[in-house]
């Protein structure tokens, strides 16, 4: 199956620009939390200032005691650095809420972008690409990119002044020392931008792992009867463990990764911190500088030590959310195929008459399905599209609500070509009860009431009584509030789709298509939901797709459609008195008809 093209690996990879663009794209998002983040960038620089004032108050601690022995100095500095400890976690907790606030902000406008975006994409996109894939980007990708929206963000305002200042205050207070520690920053730079990039390239692989094993699981899951029928459990189990095997190598060379460029940092940070003592110590014993001067700058060189692990911490994250937001930014560019028109026409009063005019489609570079295809429906006829499977008969109904566009010819309504009307407004006019009925979880009156949000309870009774459901809802101890389940598993076949037609005679609308909507049922249960779709019909234009040729002969029309082409038209008795392929069919359907019985 065709899958949402990879962005390219790190060998082949893009120029820092299209980077540095990126993360402005992802950045943009902010926008509604900046003032949000200004605070919280003050308050990370009030709380920076108490850190840097840290030292310097347990210094003079320190000489007071060994050097002064002033008690009286030693109280009132302890008393200074519990305020300073006070201050310092007053304004953190300030700048945690805040950046917080501002990442779960952003991560839940990015999902709401995003699935807004999906909605508009047609079926074509959604053959083409596994919805695994697709919801491991809404959940997973986007979580990944959370931290570079908020506290990534703040860390890169106040890290460069902490680092500034406290290489200031080193320098005025000894440069010899400061020297030994600016000798080890380029080594932990270098390696944090080598070993980054290379921790954004398998953070991307692994997120695209993570990815495929998400789309197996949802296939399976939503398959779960015929994994189970066919006793493929160890199969499936079996499939998706290799893919987690896949997905954990690619983790553990991020790992293997990570654990290298730690100890990197470690190493240089501490060899950085033992020179300082040693040297320091000597400085100490020839009375240069004070013990109380020493410690000060020790707990200075762990705030440099602090700050350039944020720094390499913060790049890996970066790198890390470009892997993720470039998988993002792919579905959010993906534009959607149905085209709008420019200036739609209105599309009033409908009364219903379809015409399909030398209607050709293609899936993609596969032959045609359609072949000049040319029908006609008048307003409150019911027209039956019968033909063997692959004729092109679902497909043929699917461009009438604009699922796919022709690939030539036109279909109109109401003498208006589908395209030139807003696709909100054409899909308002017709109703679709399919052969598998979809309904969402939640109760049965939320199911109902989908096919006119707003709608009263009254007049989803009304629906449901017309639809024959009336009865089995009402027989439910919870009635109307019922849960269906998942996709309506706690109902049978022949109440969801007395479910689906309620729905859609609240809908209304002046166009029915009806795809093997009673195929699957038993006999009791078609011949309910046959009664509904009586009254469904009444007074509407009505394209049926049937298999059992039976529900077909009071239609008004008949259109035969053989190979995408079609070769017979007219009423039932036209079309046996003609011969030719529908009477064949017809046999064919009578003769197992009686064997059966």
């Amino acid at each position: 199956m065709y899958s949402l093209p990879r962005p390219q690996r790190e060998n082949a990879r893009p120029p820092s620009r299209r980077d540095l663009g990126q993360l402005r794209r992802l950045l943009a998002y902010t926008r509604p939390y900046r003032w949000g983040l200004v605070v919280a960038g003050v308050a990370s620089l009030i709380s920076t200032a108490f850190n840097l004032l840290f030292p310097q108050v347990v210094g003079r601690l320190i000489n007071a005691s060994f050097l002064e022995a002033n008690l009286a100095r030693l109280d009132s500095l302890l008393l200074v650095l519990l305020g300073v400890f006070a201050g310092q976690a007053a304004f953190t907790g300030v700048q945690s809420y805040l950046v917080a606030r501002t990442g779960e902000g952003v991560v839940a406008d990015l999902r709401k972008a995003l699935y807004a975006h999906l909605l508009t994409l047609s079926p074509r996109f959604f053959e083409r690409n596994k919805t695994g894939d697709i919801t491991s980007r809404l959940t997973s990708d986007i979580a990944t990119v959370q931290a570079v929206v908020s506290s990534t963000l703040v860390q890169l305002f106040t890290q460069p002044l902490v680092l500034v200042s406290t290489l200031l205050i080193l320098f005025l207070t000894n440069w010899k020392l400061t020297a030994l520690i600016l000798a080890v920053v380029p080594v932990v730079i270098l390696a944090a931008i080598f070993l980054g990039r290379m921790i954004r390239r398998v953070s991307k692989e692994f997120q695209d792992r993570v990815a495929e094993a998400n789309a197996r699981a949802e296939e399976t899951l939503s398959g779960i009867r015929v994994v189970q029928s066919f006793t493929a459990e160890g199969l499936e189990a079996k499939r998706y463990g290799e893919l987690i095997g896949n997905s954990f190598r690619v983790a553990l060379r991020r790992a293997v990764l990570g654990a290298v460029l730690n100890p990197i940092i470690f190493f240089a940070v501490f060899a950085a911190l033992g020179l300082v003592l040693w040297y320091g110590g000597r400085l100490v014993a020839l009375k240069e500088i004070s013990p109380g001067q020493l410690f000060t700058f020790v707990l200075y060189t762990f705030n440099i030590a602090a700050t350039v692990g944020t720094f390499t911490g913060i790049f890996t994250q970066i790198q890390s959310a470009l892997g993720a937001s470039s998988r993002i930014f792919e579905l959010l560019d993906e534009r959607p195929d149905l085209l709008e028109a420019p200036q739609p026409k209105p599309l009033e009063r409908v009364q219903g008459w379809v015409r399909f005019q030398d209607v050709r489609f293609a899936y993609g570079e596969r032959g045609e399905v359609l072949r000049g295809v040319s029908l006609e429906a008048k307003p409150g006829q019911v027209v039956a599209i019968v033909g063997p499977s692959g004729a092109g008969k679902s497909t043929l109904v699917a461009l009438i609500p604009r699922f796919y566009d022709v690939s030539g010819g036109s279909i109109s309504i109401d003498g208006l070509d589908v395209r030139e009307v807003a696709l909100r407004e054409l899909r308002s006019h017709i109703g679709i009860v399919p052969q598998e009925t979809l309904l969402f979880s939640g109760s049965i009156a939320e199911n109902i009431g989908y096919g006119r949000p707003g709608a009263s309870e009254a007049e989803i009774i009304a629906a449901a009584r017309a639809a024959n459901a009336h009865e089995f809802i009402s027989a439910f101890p919870e009635g109307y509030r019922t849960l269906v389940g998942e996709r309506g598993v706690r109902l049978s076949g022949g109440q969801r789709q007395r479910i689906a037609i309620a729905r859609a005679l609240l809908k209304d609308p002046r166009i029915l298509i009806l795809d093997e909507a009673t195929s699957s049922l038993d006999s009791e249960s078609e011949m309910l939901v046959q009664e509904a779709l009586e009254t469904l019909m009444q007074g509407r234009t009505t394209f049926v797709i049937a298999h059992r040729l039976s529900t077909v002969r009071r239609a008004d029309v008949i259109v035969v459609l053989e190979d995408g082409r079609v070769v017979q038209q007219g009423t039932h008795e036209e079309l046996l008195a003609a011969g030719g392929l529908y009477r064949d069919l017809y046999e064919l359907q009578f003769i197992r008809a009686t064997e059966e019985a």
